[in-house]
């Protein structure tokens, strides 16, 4: 299928850290701009080229998941008075335009990424408007590198009021009242006196039209750590600045209340909510004079309390909505229009990963109703008016169906449809099941399988996994997944530990000393399937990206016997090394650290890079990496490409498909569709799935 796999040199000299030896024969290739890796690297890419090439069902593949990318896409509305902003595409175009709605229903673009950059490489990365709605933040990075620069436009006009300001790319926002001052997060450069130290993020008050380098106020963050995110929220009456702030991607923030009042925008007076808990807590004024705290302290599956702004100590913190010991509390919107008998609060849970919305009286928490679903899919965010109303805007998405805005009346509490995506697709009939299964040390397991209406089996099967950082797996409108099953295959996704579908301590139980309990949920996910008669090992496949991409590849390396192909998108692979790249050093929370003797032990342990044994039949493999990849550097898929080809010799192929001018998150449609294809197209040829039945590409 492929030729032969080109040359890599091999240095087996052993390294030793902490007292720990190890093998790192292709450090090299870390090195992305020596000749000697780019030779390999152009040598790879032209392999690659060639394999994907021969693949039959390839066009057919791309044709049919752009048919079913089709449906475009509708973002739910933010308002701002009657005027609302939202995102929205449609079939023919690559990236989503940014739209405001004025009260008469006419529309204007403000932000078409395309017209600005024809070429697709501009990614709009964040929006928002301020309190008025009359100017807008935002944010743009180019060619996937996730350097974002902060922009401010002016909504009547579309006309740039400022920047750009560097520095910006990965802090909040948050508007003052007026629109003519807002504070954000801006990273400044390393201290050129320490060889070691990272860029810091401050917090700043900004003018607009100031020179930010010049006249910026700083107002937090002097001595905190380098590693710290923040974030802000300024209540609607500017009274009160909520600042939350978290080490890289901790599942714990500490928080300040600042009162904009008592001290000034330039200087808040700030005093601590929650320090040195080992808790994720977010803070929301409004305008009863209550304080709202969503939190998961001493509540795993998280709830909402309230308490009065003068006393916030956590022991006068009092649920509103209590934890719930099976669903996990995700979001909230507080309804208290004028023409309500009584304010009303809409709560957003997910029940083992599918959603709920339930209607709660605001005093008192008291459960009120449940909101009809469409089905057993996710919603994404609720959205109310900022200046309080009796609607509540929120999108949802399933299997079958692409991710149409609901809206909730509180008044009948009726939902109806608001808005559906601008496209129309016929879309093959699936079947969606959930099933719970046994991991190797007993806990109890969910997966959700999609499959084709008739059920017979054993079929072609992809297993999917994520398993990191507390986010979860829910159900969702996804071409690739309906295109594959349309085809006479299977599609799985496994809720393994780490995740968040059974909140904070599932993802706990997932991280750190307790990774590999992860990679065993995952390999008991693939036994339910071949012991449940859906497939077989010689017709399943693993996929899996970023942090699901380790998990793919450590059971690959650790199991390679129950697998015929595996797909690993934007991995980390070389888990000793992985601090020294991207954003790295940002996930030791969720990993550990190699620094850490014992922490290392651990990473050792299940590094896919370093459990790769020659001699060993490996399925195939398609590694995939995006060049300008700001948080996994394609290192790691260079490093494990050229070990497996080692180990593997003449076996089963091994790809590496490089991206060039992408990113790790951002894609355009076209560019998904292009990926999708080639993904589907290696995995059905080394399962067996027979691409024929997918309907035939429209005539030119």
């Amino acid at each position: 299928m492929t030729g032969r796999s080109p040359a890599a040199r091999r240095d087996d000299r052993p390294h030793k850290l902490h007292g720990h030896l190890y093998h790192d024969p292709y450090r090299w290739l870390e090195d992305a701009d020596s000749p000697e890796t780019t030779r390999w690297a152009a040598a790879q890419h032209e392999l690659c080229e060639r394999a994907l090439a021969d693949l039959p069902g390839r066009s057919a593949l791309r044709a049919r998941v752009t048919q079913l990318m089709g449906t475009g896409h509708v973002g739910s509305p933010v308002w701002r008075g009657d005027r609302h902003f939202l995102t929205r595409r449609s079939a023919d175009q690559d990236r989503a335009l940014l739209l405001v709605v004025e009260p008469t229903g006419e529309e204007r673009v403000l932000i078409d990424p395309l017209r600005l950059d024809p070429a697709g490489g501009t990614t709009l990365d964040f929006w928002l408007p301020d309190r008025e709605g009359r100017r807008l933040a935002y944010k743009l990075s180019s060619a996937g590198s996730e350097e974002s620069l902060l922009y401010v436009l002016d909504v009547a006009t579309g006309g740039s009021v400022e920047g750009p300001i560097p520095g910006a790319g990965h802090g909040a926002v948050a508007w003052l009242p007026g629109g003519e001052t807002y504070y954000y997060v801006r990273q400044r450069p390393a201290d050129s006196q320490r060889p070691d130290a990272r860029p810091e993020r401050r917090v700043h008050l900004h003018r607009v039209g100031a020179d930010p380098d010049r006249e910026d106020v700083q107002i937090f963050g002097e001595g905190q750590p380098e590693a710290d995110e923040y974030g802000l929220t300024v209540s609607a009456d500017g009274r009160w600045l909520s600042l939350g702030t978290s080490r890289g991607t901790e599942s714990r923030s500490d928080l300040w209340l600042g009162d904009l009042t008592a001290g000034s925008p330039q200087a808040p007076e700030f005093r601590p909510v929650q320090t040195g808990a080992d808790a994720d807590t977010g803070l929301y004024m409004w305008r009863d004079g209550r304080a709202y705290l969503f939190t998961d302290r001493d509540a795993p599956r998280s709830r909402l309390c309230v308490a009065d702004p003068s006393d916030l100590a956590y022991e006068s913190w009092r649920d509103l909505v209590p934890e719930d010991p099976q669903a996990v509390l995700t979001d909230f919107a507080i309804l208290d229009g004028a023409e309500l008998e009584r304010p009303q609060l809409l709560v957003g849970w997910i029940r083992h990963a599918v959603s709920e919305v339930t209607v709660h009286d605001l005093e008192t928490g008291a459960w009120l109703s449940a909101v009809e679903m469409p089905g057993g899919g996710s919603i994404g965010g609720l959205f109310e008016r900022p200046e309080g109303g009796h609607e509540a805007w929120f999108s949802y998405t399933d299997h079958a169906s692409a991710g149409s805005i609901l809206r909730y009346d509180a008044r009948d509490r009726t939902t109806t449809l608001w808005a559906a995506t601008p496209g129309t697709v016929a879309v093959p009939t699936v079947v969606s099941s959930t099933v719970t299964y046994q991991s190797a040390d007993g806990t109890a397991v969910r997966m959700r399988i999609v499959e084709p209406s008739d059920r017979s089996g054993p079929r072609p099967a992809i297993l999917f996994g994520y398993g990191g950082f507390g986010s979860s797996m829910a159900p969702e409108y996804d071409p690739a997944v309906l295109a594959w099953v349309e085809a006479g295959g299977v599609h799985a996704v496994a809720h393994v530990r780490g995740g968040g579908e059974e909140g904070e301590d599932w993802h706990r139980a997932g991280v750190g000393e307790n990774k590999q309990r992860v990679v065993e949920d995952f390999i008991a996910a693939a036994l339910t399937l071949t012991d449940g008669g859906w497939t077989t090992a010689p017709q399943l496949a693993i996929h899996g990206g970023s942090n699901g991409g380790l998990l793919a590849a450590a059971a690959v390396t650790q199991r390679p016997e129950l697998f015929q192909a595996a797909v690993w998108e934007s991995p980390l692979l070389d888990m000793v090394r992985y601090e020294r790249s991207g954003m790295g050093h940002l996930w030791t929370a969720e990993y550990g650290s190699a620094d850490d003797p014992e922490q290392l032990g651990w990473l050792l342990g299940y590094s896919p890079y370093h459990q790769v044994r020659p001699g060993t039949d490996y399925p195939a493999i398609m590694i995939t990496v995006s060049e300008n990849d700001a948080r996994v550097d394609p290192m790691h898929g260079r490093k494990m490409c050229a070990a497996l080809q080692y180990a593997g010799a003449d076996g089963a192929p091994v790809l590496l498909r490089s991206e060039a001018g992408a990113g790790h998150r951002g894609r355009s449609a076209s560019s998904a569709a292009a990926l999708t294809a080639d993904v589907l197209a290696f995995v059905a040829h080394h399962t067996g799935l027979d691409l024929t039945r997918l309907p035939s590409p429209p005539s030119q």
